[in-house]
């Protein structure tokens, strides 16, 4: 059967990786906690980080990479699956209080790579359910060491496997104390093609550093943590360096959502929390020296293409469809982008936005600022009635709505959003379409739309 063009660029981008690497690849993922596109200083931002630079600087610097969710769990359910979080079962931050987690029947990348004979471990934030079914090493990781969930969450635990080893974390160690379990990790297994996940606790507030840090930077303690982020970064690299790892190791970098209340969203409006571009815009970056092209690439991507990407890159598939696509072409330069459906933003079960190459359309929103004071009658999702249009390629802020200059443009995203959510579970179809029922008032562009009662 005659491949398809896309089918024939992956094919060969396949061989370009196969060819570079001397054995079976490793995999190191380092995702930061509310890290801002702006903060770090390859992406244009004040905070001193030579080290996460270096990984741009050898490598490929993406700047059109969207998290699938503007918060934390969400946002990891769709990293570990591929899948978009309201298909993966996980619309909303999971609690301490909560009993389950990331439904069992999702397969983590993780689960895949072991099966291929993979070592893999987990250092850091989980918060995909701290159960013991929904630990880390019941999802595919042989180890895990650290706090389950957000360490703003109480009691803020320390995991060592499924045991509590510290009832209450000493958190201005804790950036050091994963870093010497990844090295470790990375000593113990230099022979074996491993997977390292390495999600820092940090930039997430309450922010700690360790005293070596602390006070040294001229950002305060945002600009301190991400100081100590930074060296843990340095540490994973020179680990990697000792073992002649460099050529044979997949090292990528992101956030998992936007800034909180500090750290920098660059250009874009918004922040965690918010389906503006700055609560879902994220910094990417990915090294393999001889295997990704070094250099910046504006291709749209989405956090979840990590999951086929590194699955493919590692000679495995997914075992569940997912809604991420394998970006090797796009790392190994053999094509500028990869074709890709509409991109669905979700805030909890609602879709609120779906874009389109550079044009983003809004349809629906809240009525109230998102971690601000719920308005009277409670915080509700309600849709726009003139939806927004914006360019993100002229218009990065989303500050000029042109909606009226292109309606073609509005009714061919709106069709093809609603077409998607089609092949959705209930609740996501269900709450659109409850949504779209409610009576609401037609604010002007970019404002909130609020209640208006039924006529």
């Amino acid at each position: 059967m005659p491949l398809s063009r896309r089918h024939f660029i992956a094919a060969g981008a396949a061989s370009a990786l196969g060819a570079a690497a001397r054995r079976a690849p490793n995999i190191v993922l380092i995702f930061c906690d509310d890290l801002g596109y702006g903060d770090l200083g390859c992406y244009g931002g004040a905070l001193a980080t030579p080290n996460i630079d270096r990984i741009a600087r050898e490598g490929m610097r993406f700047t059109n990479a969207v998290s699938a969710n503007p918060v934390c769990s969400p946002s990891r359910a769709a990293l570990m699956t591929g899948r978009y979080p309201t298909r993966a079962g996980v619309p909303n931050v999971l609690f301490p209080r909560d009993e389950k987690g990331m439904p069992l029947e999702e397969v983590t990348l993780a689960d895949i790579l072991k099966e291929k004979g993979y070592k893999t471990a987990c250092v850091g934030k989980w918060h995909l359910g701290h159960r013991p079914d929904y630990l880390p090493t019941r999802r595919g990781f042989d180890r895990y060491f650290g706090i389950p969930y957000s360490n703003d969450m109480k009691p803020a635990v320390v995991m060592d496997n499924e045991s509590v080893s510290e009832p209450e974390a000493t958190q201005d160690t804790l950036t050091e104390r994963y870093t010497a379990r990844a090295v470790k990790f990375i000593d113990d297994n230099a022979s074996s093609p491993f997977f390292l996940y390495f999600p820092h606790t940090f930039p997430h507030i309450p922010l700690y550093a360790s005293q070596r840090f602390r006070g040294k930077s001229p950002h305060g303690i945002y600009g301190d943590v991400m100081a100590e982020v930074d060296w843990s970064v340095g540490e994973v690299l020179a680990a990697l360096k000792r073992h002649n790892l460099d050529r044979d190791t997949l090292v990528l970098f992101s956030s998992d959502n936007g800034p909180w209340y500090q750290g920098s969203p660059g250009p874009y409006r918004g922040r965690k929390g918010m389906t503006w571009e700055g609560g879902v815009r994220v910094p990417f970056l990915a090294r393999q020296p001889g295997t990704v092209k070094t250099g910046v690439s504006g291709a749209l991507v989405s956090l979840m293409d990590v999951m086929p990407t590194a699955a493919a890159h590692c000679g495995a598939a997914p075992r569940r469809p997912v809604d991420g696509v394998d970006i090797r072409g796009i790392l190994t330069g053999a094509q500028p982008q990869v074709e890709r459906d509409v991109l669905l933003y979700f805030d909890s079960w609602n879709l609120q936005c779906a874009r389109r190459g550079d044009w983003k359309l809004h349809l629906a929103r809240y009525n109230n600022v998102t971690y601000s004071p719920a308005p009277e009658g409670g915080r509700v999702n309600l849709p726009l009635a003139k939806p927004e249009l914006y360019n993100l390629k002229t218009d990065p802020a989303e500050s000029y709505d042109v909606a009226a200059r292109h309606p073609e443009i509005v009714s061919e995203i709106r069709a093809r959003a609603e077409e998607l959510l089609k092949g959705f579970p209930e609740e996501p179809r269900r709450a659109y379409a409850e949504t779209m029922k409610r009576p609401a008032t037609d604010p002007p562009a970019g404002a909130l739309p609020q209640r208006r009662a039924s006529s």
